[in-house]
């Protein structure tokens, strides 16, 4: 077996980079390039950057890119999670199919020169249950649970890790990375 070198992973915190990446792009894809090459020509490395989103058939994939923010620029996880409820209030749960998306995108020398994608199909709960996890996760149902079924903010994280848009994203650009000596 041949050994490859180590590559360190850096946060903006270990770099000490504070300022916040604008993300007006229209698709996930567009988000996660800007965030890598904000914080890419910061850091003066290669770097990786993710957008994630929900996406909800019944609402014409909204709220898409504006995920984080859907119930208002300084709307808390609940707020997100109501707003949702509300607009799908009366919608029966097989037309309330939805999924996570994520890009990952890596920029070395200022240029984009990866990209990958996860997705998580599921879909929107009647009500929120369970406490793990965060943002939408009380009210996605995975796919392969039954109508009703668990949220993911009831699976244990070893389950979430091992289906999420974003490891499926993650697991896809190691192996891109491992293959170029990374």
């Amino acid at each position: 077996m041949i050994e490859l070198p180590k590559t360190d992973l850096l946060s903006l915190a270990d770099l000490d980079l504070v300022d916040t990446a604008v993300e007006d792009g229209p698709s996930f894809e567009a988000n996660a390039r800007l965030k890598a090459l904000h914080y890419g020509a910061r850091a003066s490395m290669p770097t990786l950057a993710d957008d994630s989103g929900l996406e909800v058939d019944a609402l014409g994939g909204r709220p898409g890119v504006h995920t984080r923010r859907y119930a208002g620029p300084n709307a808390t996880d609940a707020d997100n999670n109501a707003r949702l409820l509300a607009e799908l209030a009366g919608v029966p749960a097989e037309q309330r199919t939805a999924r996570y998306r994520c890009v990952l995108v890596l920029v070395e020398g200022g240029v984009e020169t990866a990209l990958t994608r996860g997705t998580f199909e599921g879909r929107i709960a009647l009500a929120p249950r369970g406490s793990g996890g965060f943002g939408y996760d009380p009210i996605f149902e995975p796919a392969t649970e039954p109508v009703g079924g668990r949220t993911v903010g009831e699976l244990s994280p070893d389950e979430k890790n091992a289906v999420s848009h974003r490891s499926q994203a993650a697991r896809a650009m190691g192996e891109l990375l491992r293959g170029r000596g990374y």
